[in-house]
């Protein structure tokens, strides 16, 4: 049941973190080769289990073994049009909850297709900066949006611009969404959740982003949607200040980070700055 209130979500963000320490929820990934070894270290540190796959009969292999995968679309290969396909109606057929990161929506044929089959796919989260939310809300055509960063993965919209798309897209899956940014914003659609924290070197090391998606995926097993997008916000947001620290810059703050993620407590998460509002 999704958590109603700002104590209940607490609750559930805290179980959630506990539950993946405990019982190593296995999350493979089809993702971004830029990101791979950083998505496999951060759903380790937070006590999940990992692995990385690319061709078809694996992703429906996986699909089976896992009781939740993180589909990422950010480098592609012409043979991912088979693979993701496969993978999701296996998905489908065995009702497992999968994280969605639309990484440069709007950009490239392949990549437009795929996203646009995937709209009753059901996604139990999608995670993406500003500008994917909004042009996979428009690609979907659940709400007006864009047509996605011309600059690839970065974003050039602020998250509020992207809040009544996230709100659309939550109410069309009946899942989560997360859009990540300065302030990150998280909604069933009928709920939202603003979580704190972060760092000024988030955005100047590869992967971040794609290893929350990944995050996602591992409390997906042992959390309904909601509380396993905002348990991962709230760990990468608690983990970022902290790793801010005690680095010298982006190097050794992606070091320092995997660290403090691997030390959050659940109490910690937690307690992590949260605000919740009706959506």
């Amino acid at each position: 049941m999704t958590p109603s209130s700002e104590p209940d979500l607490r609750s559930a963000v805290a179980e959630a973190v506990r539950r993946a320490r405990a019982e190593t929820p296995f999350a493979p990934s089809i993702t971004n080769t830029v990101t791979i070894d950083f998505v496999a270290n951060a759903q380790l540190a937070v006590g999940g289990s990992a692995a990385m796959v690319y061709l078809p009969d694996e992703g429906e292999a996986m699909a089976e073994a896992a009781k939740s995968m993180y589909l990422n679309a950010g480098t592609l290969f012409p043979f991912y049009a088979e693979t993701l396909p496969r993978t999701l109606r296996r998905l489908a057929a065995l009702r497992r909850p999968w994280v969605l990161d639309p990484v440069a929506a709007g950009i490239g044929a392949l990549r437009t297709e795929l996203l646009r089959a995937m709209k009753d796919s059901a996604p139990g989260i999608i995670r993406g900066n500003a500008s994917e939310i909004l042009a996979l809300a428009s690609l979907w055509g659940v709400a007006a949006g864009g047509k996605g960063s011309d600059r690839g993965v970065d974003a050039t919209d602020p998250v509020e611009a992207a809040e009544g798309a996230a709100k659309a897209l939550a109410l069309h899956t009946g899942g989560a969404v997360a859009v990540s940014g300065e302030v990150d914003f998280v909604t069933d659609g009928r709920i939202a959740a603003r979580s704190r924290g972060g760092s000024r070197y988030m955005p100047q090391v590869t992967g971040c982003g794609c290893s929350l998606g990944g995050v996602m995926a591992v409390y997906a097993v042992v959390a309904e949607p909601f509380a396993a997008a905002v348990a991962a916000t709230a760990v990468y947001n608690l983990a970022g200040a902290r790793a801010e620290k005690l680095c010298r810059g982006p190097g050794s703050f992606k070091q320092a980070f995997l660290d403090e993620l691997y030390l959050a407590t659940p109490e910690d998460v937690a307690a992590n700055p949260l605000e919740t509002e009706e959506a």
